[in-house]
């Protein structure tokens, strides 16, 4: 796949180009290993601003991850004003990551920040993973907001020690701290031509009071030398080699792996066990059963008997010569056919309003052009690179988990309520994550772990399969929804109306809820940006049979493909530009008043008067996508076209072209995307080109293949021979990622890739054939 990405990389500290296969010898001046971090933490003096107890602890002293020995914590340190960075005598800055790296850029992206304030030298920065615990915040790695949320504290966090060794410096030269600067890990004082270096100045400043905020001074844009800059992964080097640890890496001696049976149908509980084939397996040790959850699901375990065994392959092979007979649950009426026609027949009544402007049905009353259409998208599965996984050991009433978790303290509070232990009893390390894209915000798997120790009182290695993976997923919800607009001579909409129904996530965490909450509804639904004077949408009631969860962009998914993918039937119904359509719907310039959404819309977490709903930002980047692609110079048909969609999610705006065409056996092929946004301010933007690169493969992978569907409650997929996802000979040919300027704060990037994808694509089917698609997936159609 060909891509408007770096095709150079940068060296460590953001400086000179060099070429992708040079990047190994690109080396840091402090050393990267493990060994080498131990050192700097054990040296004398250590200025911490902040560390938690690491990870690595484990895997150097009993997991058997690469050397080094144990360290002390850092309450140890002699000084602790923030909790996110630490220095040593010897120069080495530590960055505490407390966010989940998935191939985000998280473990990159954040601790930049820090070392922009604090004028790191980026050469002498040691990244180390955080447990889950408050005191760094939120460490939900979800929602796209890594950044948003802690674009500010982590600049403080820096600014903060660069002041502390400023004044420590000024101090000991006996000059005022304001003839001070700093400069790539040092003090200078350049009337007299000093200058010391951070692990010089380390001791001194541990000893000074910690400033103010109002103190601190933050440096201009003019100054930034790695904010807004592209740089390569930190953790590139051991990506590479090997040598990163994901969840599936952890390992212990003694420990045993375990693979669990889970109920075939959700809520099910075990009614008869005959595990003696299972046993005479060799190398399975023995069997246990873990407890149905007790509604609603929450984070808790699924239930089922495991098998533990000296490796995994007993383990599978134990699971499969289990005979168990299951009590029947609730949800075994889930046929997804049956289900299909239900949620449709819900969308097409009136439901709950959610967002009103002006008066819909009076406007629908005057008459005219009248265009309705319904969209469907069924249930999704995560199916992330690496299944999930954990290891756990319960002794003494304390529990340790490595685990590639999303949500370290989700998972240290449910891991707590299911083996009854206490919450600061509890630690969860976080490895790196194989993908994950929501699912691992989840941590029953980890949660299986931990009961699993308790019972045996030894370590427990849990591995899911790929089949455990995609059928017991938390999914990502199916969706039905109706559309409907009355048009006036300029072919501008006098009325919309809109109606969303699905199971929503709430459903997990509330049993027999059956309407959305205000956050999934602003998800692309509630906050419609088009200047049309009476709108409406609606949510109706709908049932869970499944865990439902968080997948990237999540509901943003559907309500993208269905409100977009309606903009392109208006346009060719009023026998206008998609492009030039699109424009108009968005009208002069606004900023759209908060008045005129839903008083309980969430906007992201984002304040509203941070971050409003600007026209103009949709504007810019649907006339950079259109221009980057070359849509005014292209003219579809023949089996070949374009299309467009814009979406905001995740407070960036993006637009997507799809250029594709039908081969001779009727199938799709994308042979270019190019997708515009304004993200606000960028910290990386090579990680914002990878991110939205990956959401075009995704994006195709979803349109073309993403389904999952049920028999009797029974999940019907379970590999990738029946969910499917795209391969190099269907991936877009092209992928091209303009970010538009701007000094806006920071936005999401990890999702809002996705929503435009699918519409874009299926406008640009009906610009190739005339065939409109509202339904996904298009293998459905017999197109993919």
């Amino acid at each position: 796949m060909m891509h408007q990405g770096w095709q150079e990389t940068l060296d460590a500290d953001g400086g000179a180009m060099v070429r992708i296969e040079n990047i190994f010898a690109v080396e840091r001046e402090a050393g990267n290993s493990r060994r080498d971090f131990l050192r700097g933490m054990l040296g004398a003096g250590a200025f911490v601003l902040g560390v938690s107890v690491m990870p690595e602890q484990l895997f150097a002293a009993a997991a058997g991850g690469a050397g080094g020995d144990p360290f002390p914590p850092s309450e140890k340190a002699p000084l602790q004003p923030s909790v996110y960075l630490a220095i040593g005598t010897d120069g080495t800055t530590y960055v505490i990551a407390h966010r989940s790296e998935m191939g985000n850029g998280v473990r990159t992206s954040l601790p930049r920040i820090v070392a922009e304030e604090l004028d790191a030298d980026w050469a002498r920065v040691q990244v180390v993973q955080a447990t889950g615990d408050e005191k760094y915040g939120d460490q939900d790695t979800d929602g796209s907001h890594s950044v948003t949320s802690f674009f500010v504290p982590l600049r403080e966090a820096g600014a903060t020690a660069r002041l502390m060794l400023v004044r420590a410096a000024a101090q000991q030269w006996g000059v005022p701290a304001t003839e001070c600067s700093t400069e790539r890990h040092q003090v200078i004082h350049q009337a007299s031509g000093k200058n010391l270096g951070y692990g010089e100045l380390a001791t001194a400043a541990s000893k000074l009071e910690v400033p103010k905020k109002e103190e601190l001074k933050l440096k201009p844009r003019s100054e930034w030398r790695y904010i807004g800059k592209p740089a390569v992964s930190y953790d590139l080097k051991d990506l590479c080699s090997g040598k990163a640890k994901y969840g599936q890496d952890t390992h212990m001696a003694g420990m045993l792996y375990a693979s669990v049976a889970h109920p075939p149908v959700l809520g099910s509980t075990v009614k008869s066990l005959d595990d003696s084939a299972t046993l005479a397996v060799s190398g399975v040790k023995q069997t246990a059963t873990i407890d149905t959850f007790k509604p609603p699901v929450l984070y808790q375990a699924l239930g089922g008997v495991a098998v533990l065994a000296d490796n995994t392959w007993a383990a599978f092979q134990g699971k499969k010569k289990l005979k168990i007979e299951w009590e029947s649950s609730a949800h075994n009426v889930f046929n997804s056919d049956p289900y299909k026609k239900e949620l449709q027949e819900t969308a097409r009544k009136p439901g709950k309003v959610v967002r009103e402007v002006g008066d819909v049905d009076a406007a629908f009353a005057k008459g005219g052009k009248t265009v309705e259409a319904e969209y469907y998208a069924p249930l999704l599965a995560h199916a992330a690179m690496e299944p999930p996984a954990a290891l756990a050991v319960y002794k003494d009433g304390k529990v340790e988990v490595w685990a590639p978790s999303q949500s370290p303290v989700g998972a240290r509070d449910a891991i707590a309520a299911a083996v009854g232990a206490k919450k600061e009893d509890v630690t969860v390390h976080v490895t790196l994550l194989g993908g994950a894209f929501g699912r691992k915000s989840f941590p029953d798997f980890a949660v299986e772990a931990a009961v699993l120790s308790k019972k045996t009182g030894k370590p427990v290695k849990v591995v899911w399969s790929r089949e455990d993976d995609i059928q017991f997923d938390t999914y990502h919800s199916v969706s039905a929804m109706y559309m409907k607009a009355a048009l006036a001579d300029d072919g501008k909409p006098t009325a919309w109306l809109q109606r969303t129904v699905f199971p929503p996530i709430g459903s997990t965490f509330k049993a027999g809820e059956m309407y959305s909450d205000a956050g999934e509804l602003g998800l692309g639904f509630s906050d419609l940006p088009f200047a049309i004077p009476n709108h409406r949408s609606e949510n109706g009631p709908a049932t869970a049979h499944v865990r439902i969860g968080w997948l990237r962009s999540v509901a943003n998914i559907y309500h993208a493909f269905a409100i977009q993918s309606f903009e392109d039937e208006l346009a060719r119904a009023a026998g206008k530009d998609p492009v030039e359509y699109a424009l108009e719907l968005l009208g002069p310039d606004r900023i759209i008043p908060k008045s005129e959404l839903p008083k309980d819309y969430s906007n992201y977490g984002g304040s509203y008067e941070q971050y409003p709903i600007d026209t103009a930002r949709f504007k810019r980047v649907v006339e950079t996508a259109a221009e980057k692609s070359g849509w005014a110079k292209t003219r579809p048909g023949n089996g070949a076209g374009m299309g467009i969609a814009l979406h905001r999610s995740f407070l960036t705006y993006v637009a997507s072209v799809v250029q594709m065409h039908i081969d001779d056996a009727g199938r799709v092929h994308v042979d270019r995307v190019d997708s515009a946004l304004d993200a606000g301010t960028v910290v990386n933007p090579a990680m914002v080109t990878n991110q939205f690169e990956g959401a075009a493969v995704m994006g195709t992978s979803v349109a073309f293949y993403g389904a999952i569907t049920a028999t009797n409650g029974v999940i019907d997929q379970s590999n990738f021979d029946t969910y499917p996802v795209a391969r190099m000979n269907t991936a877009p040919r092209e992928v091209h990622v303009h970010i538009v300027p701007s000094d806006a704060p920071p936005g999401g990037v990890g999702e809002p890739g996705l929503p435009a994808f699918a519409p874009a694509l299926c406008n640009a089917i009906f610009a190739a054939t005339g065939k409109r698609i509202r339904e996904l997936p298009l293998s459905k159609a017999g197109l993919a």
